[in-house]
């Protein structure tokens, strides 16, 4: 017995060595990214609530398969229960039905709209910080005079004067999703297009730009392989800013009209419809407007997670 204490001394010993390594492995930047936010517990949190609105707006037709437009005016402006359990309309439409679908085309909307404004704020700044010179000063003058526009003016007027026009050839839904999402995201592309710059600025006079440029790369391969995929962390925080502030656009449009027709429940059309009933139905104007702030917040403290995670310059 005396004999094996040497040897299992010996195995405890041997066994932080061994662990040693395993702790100091070096870890991917996505490892990285993945551990520095998993330290911003609001993130995740919010990543979490996310994922279940998403969920509840993918699946609540099955698991909830009443019609939006239902109509039982024995049941107007009940407030929630077990048959309703959001409460009815002044038309006595299911609200929950209604939030569920209207979820869908808000979340979509800014989804689509964020694709849109990333992709031509990519290509504008990617071009700007490649080409400098002429160019660049006259797509940063666009992009400056674009910015100088005030957005909500702006969105109204475009809305209204091509709406007709794109719903005649599109249809009255896809008519109004394609021109809302193209106007927003038309309209969100400049802050983008100035990162992606000052990334490209700064990103290709570094010396691995520079060692594949001297191995005859071309500027396609260097900006697809080289410097976008660097470049991207900070478009990622600001597509997900895009996300809720689409959100927002498309919620104001509805209230105001000139979003989807009026027989399309989104939530700013829901919250439109209950500005009348506020003293005697709060919950029609509660639930719309506890959802459209359950998605903007969740987003945005999500992007403050991606923001700290994506930036090597902070130590966590």
């Amino acid at each position: 017995m005396a004999g094996s204490t040497p040897a299992s001394l010996s195995a405890d010993a041997a066994a932080p060595a061994a662990a040693q390594p395993r702790k100091n492995r070096p870890t991917t930047p996505a490892g990285e990214a993945w551990r520095r936010f998993r330290h911003h517990r609001l993130a995740v949190a919010s990543a979490v609530i996310l994922l279940a609105l998403f969920a509840i707006v993918a699946l609540g037709p099955f698991l909830w398969p009443v019609p939006i437009n239902e109509i039982d005016f024995s049941a107007k402006l009940q407030g929630p229960s077990w048959a309703h359990p959001l409460g009815t309309d002044d038309l006595g439409q299911d609200l929950l039905a209604r939030l569920i679908y209207g979820g869908r085309i808000s979340l979509a909307v800014g989804l689509a709209a964020m694709i849109v404004a990333v992709v031509v704020g990519i290509l504008v700044g990617a071009i700007s910080g490649m080409a400098s010179g002429r160019v660049d000063a006259v797509l940063m003058w666009v992009t400056d005079l674009f910015l100088s526009l005030p957005l909500l003016p702006l969105l109204l007027l475009l809305t209204y004067l091509f709406r007709d026009s794109v719903k005649s050839v599109l249809g009255p839904e896809g008519g109004a999703f394609v021109l809302i999402v193209v106007v927003i995201g038309g309209l969100r592309w400049m802050q983008v297009a100035r990162l992606v710059r000052a990334q490209f600025l700064s990103l290709r006079e570094k010396e691995f730009v520079e060692a594949a440029r001297a191995l005859g790369a071309s500027k396609p391969r260097l900006v697809l392989q080289h410097i976008l995929p660097n470049a991207l962390g900070p478009v990622i925080v600001a597509g997900t800013i895009d996300v809720a502030a689409a959100i927002i656009a498309e919620s104001t449009l509805s209230f105001l009209g000139l979003g989807f027709p009026s027989d399309i429940p989104t939530w700013g059309s829901v919250l439109r419809d209950a500005k009348d009933y506020l003293d005697i139905a709060p919950h029609w104007v509660l639930f719309p407007g506890a959802a459209i702030f359950l998605a903007v917040i969740t987003i945005n403290f999500i992007g403050d997670g991606l923001r700290d995670a994506l930036d090597p310059r902070r130590v966590l």
